[in-house]
């Protein structure tokens, strides 16, 4: 059941240092940056598309007072390397298994935020035994609309695109677009200054491409091409919670009830006033909840045996629901087959 509390609006102090600076590992012969701090059980925070670890910066020095916690930035991200190279869901997927395996760490709580929930999900589907809990915010793959911005940068030219608002006084106009979106108070205009710092993010020809890479990985100019709904059920035992904005422009809080409908056993908490970033938005009642969560919940207790019985049965449901389901797949046109 969603419980959606008052929004009131509260920042972590602007001089709160996370204490974890990157750190460096090479795998598979490309340099992965991350951030790791603390002891105790693992959390490993999972960044959105063009983003990188230093969006959870301002989380990790009170998370880390009870967990390790670990935040990489994905390759073609941040400050690890951007090669020609698979970008995709279940690449970033492995990708995360072989960095807890250079690290030490065997199991761990997901938070995955956007792309990176779809990553944490991707995972969790792979790797379940891996997983203590999923933590998933504003989450991507749940159905096919996506705002039109990132249907558009998923176009052929978007590449020049970007590299032209690189250029002096160039993005001049779409700042007054955002300022417009703003001032009349839409979703896309809360979410919009955090869009354009991740277009800022992008300093070179190798960024761009790796950003338009895994963009064209989940996206196309329909929306979402990805979806967990057909293999969500697999989560059962799974402790799950969701998080979602209200007034998400990016991708719609619609969202946020299927998949809580998808996923058995979920919990949900709506962010009344939040765009797509709520822990940006309120970052001390995200840290309460997600600590919350983690304190009230044992970590999944996975075994190949319950995970055969779910397979074999299917997902669950009367045939008005299937039929349901299956509508929704077909509006996302393409799956993701692996």
């Amino acid at each position: 059941m969603a419980r959606i509390l008052p929004f009131q609006p509260r920042r972590l102090p602007t001089d709160d240092e996370s204490g974890a600076a990157l750190r460096f590992r090479t795998v598979h012969g490309y340099r992965r940056a991350y951030r790791v701090a603390g002891e105790g059980p693992a959390i490993l925070l999972i960044h959105g598309i063009g983003d990188s670890s230093a969006t959870w910066s301002p989380l990790i020095p009170q998370l880390a007072r009870t967990h390790m916690v670990i935040a990489p930035d994905l390759l073609g991200h941040g400050a690890s390397e951007k090669p020609r190279a698979d970008y995709s869901v279940a690449a970033y997927a492995n990708g995360v298994r072989d960095l807890l395996g250079v690290l030490g760490v065997e199991r761990v709580t997901l938070v995955g935020h956007s792309f990176g929930g779809g990553v944490a999900m991707q995972f969790a589907y792979q790797f379940p035994e891996r997983v203590d809990r999923l933590v998933l915010v504003s989450t991507g793959g749940v159905g096919p609309q996506v705002t039109p911005v990132l249907r558009g940068v998923s176009l052929p030219g978007a590449a020049l695109l970007l590299s032209l608002l690189g250029l002096p006084g160039a993005d001049l106009p779409v700042r007054a677009v955002v300022a417009l979106l703003r001032l009349l108070d839409t979703g896309l205009g809360r979410d919009a200054p955090e869009l354009m710092g991740l277009v800022d993010a992008l300093p070179d020809v190798w960024a761009r491409a790796a950003f338009i890479r895994t963009l064209r990985s989940v996206v196309d100019w329909r929306g979402q091409v990805v979806t967990m709904l057909d293999r969500c059920y697999l989560a059962q035992g799974m402790p799950t919670l969701l998080v979602w904005g209200d007034r998400d422009g990016v991708l719609p809080v619609d969202h946020a009830f299927t998949a809580h409908e998808a996923m058995p056993g979920s919990r949900l908490e709506i962010f009344p006033g939040a765009g797509h970033f709520p822990f940006h938005t309120d970052p001390v009642r995200f840290l309460s909840l997600v600590e919350e969560f983690i304190g009230a919940t044992e970590p999944a207790n996975w075994s190949i045996d319950q995970w055969w019985r779910l397979l074999r049965a299917g997902r669950p449901g009367d045939d008005a629901y299937i039929d349901e389901m299956e509508r929704r797949y077909r509006e996302a046109s393409e799956r993701s087959a692996t």
